[in-house]
């Protein structure tokens, strides 16, 4: 089954260091079927974390290729890669560029680099990166299916 992402904002009162509350807006990545079920999932994922009232204020269709996490305890942070696949055209003999984006899990900019190419190790195609910026993700929902009962 591919995974088709959704990129979820959330809206709640927040405090900080200093103990006062202050409004912050934070995106999450969900792993659902639709809108409705990432709103779904993504209220009862935030539900425990989030004390007092919170609103999702956005939710839209991220257009990944893929996601590639992290083993590093330390890589907190979440860039978007977009990657151009490199095709021959057969007929007129052009080079011709695919782009996807990816999402990758890492400590900073040249971690998310080092961890691109490791995941894109067995890639058949020549492939380059076109770009890589940190994104705002905070953090990634997996879909977790639950046991079915008797």
């Amino acid at each position: 089954m591919n995974n088709e992402w959704f990129e979820c904002k959330v809206r709640f009162d927040k405090t900080m260091e200093t103990g006062l509350l202050k409004k912050v807006t934070e995106t999450y990545m969900v792993d659902a079927l639709s809108f409705t079920e990432a709103e779904r999932r993504f209220i009862e994922e935030m539900t425990p974390y989030i004390s007092g009232e919170f609103t999702v204020t956005d939710i839209k269709r991220a257009r990944l290729s893929d996601l590639f996490e992290s083993q590093d305890a330390a890589a907190d942070r979440w860039f978007k890669a977009k990657v151009a696949y490199i095709t021959l055209d057969e007929t007129s003999g052009m080079e011709k560029r695919t782009n996807q984006l990816i999402l990758v899990q890492a400590t900073d900019f040249r971690d998310a680099v080092k961890n691109l190419d490791r995941c894109m190790e067995g890639t058949l195609g020549d492939w380059v990166i076109v770009s890589i910026t940190e994104t705002a993700i905070m953090d990634v929902f997996h879909y977790v299916k639950k046991e079915e009962e008797k």
